[in-house]
């Protein structure tokens, strides 16, 4: 019985032999067409066009971001551009602290370098030097960051509530900002500060209009 059903069923070996077996070429790319590795070398062919967005140029306007835009406060086109209280906030505050710290590390560099020591000594005067110029940097980087910031967010806000950027704007920030840093130390060192900070706001602002 299993021999009679082992010889009714045909032979995989006659059956291969047999088959014939056809590829379809529809939508594949002709040789002559297709990139090689000496396309590529030679330059030949521009690899650029193997990028998924290539050809797109201005048709996505959702990538077109606009961070170039400058502020559109009357008043607020100056020398140096903005686009708007962070900038003048980010930037201020930045600029103003290193500043501070390059002065202050000079100040203490003088300050260490004729500072009195008992024993004359190159590392002791070195290590006098770097103390100064720690405590004086610092110092000065931030207090110059601290009324930076504090004028800057005044000022912004004196500019949104006026609706323009101007001379008298600024040094309104200006003295306010001086005299809230010396509010602690009495009525005389704040009346001090807000005329100092007033008039370097003045000037500031004068030179910004000026080049």
């Amino acid at each position: 019985m299993a021999s009679q059903q082992s010889s009714s069923q045909p032979d995989t070996t006659d059956v291969l032999r047999n088959a014939t077996f056809t590829r379809s070429d529809v939508g594949a790319p002709s040789p002559d067409s297709a990139v090689t590795a000496s396309d590529l070398l030679l330059g030949a062919y521009d690899p650029t066009k193997l990028h998924p967005m290539a050809g797109i140029e201005d048709k996505l306007d959702y990538l077109l971001l606009e961070d170039d835009k400058t502020s559109d406060l009357p008043g607020s086109g100056t020398a140096i551009p903005s686009r708007g209280w962070s900038d003048d906030l980010c930037y201020g505050t930045g600029t103003m602290y290193l500043s501070g710290l390059a002065l202050g590390g000079l100040w203490g560099l003088r300050e260490g370098s004729r500072k009195q020591l008992a024993v004359t000594n190159s590392r002791l005067r070195i290590n006098a030097i770097l103390n100064s110029v720690t405590r004086r940097g610092t110092f000065v980087g931030n207090s110059a960051g601290v009324l930076a910031l504090v004028y800057n967010g005044i000022n912004s806000s004196i500019d949104g509530i006026r609706g323009q950027h101007d001379l008298v704007g600024s040094m309104a920030a200006g003295a306010l900002t001086g005299a809230l840093y010396k509010s602690t130390a009495g009525v005389r060192p704040a009346l001090v500060a807000a005329t100092f900070m007033s008039g370097m706001a003045g000037v500031w602002s004068y030179v910004k209009r000026a080049v």
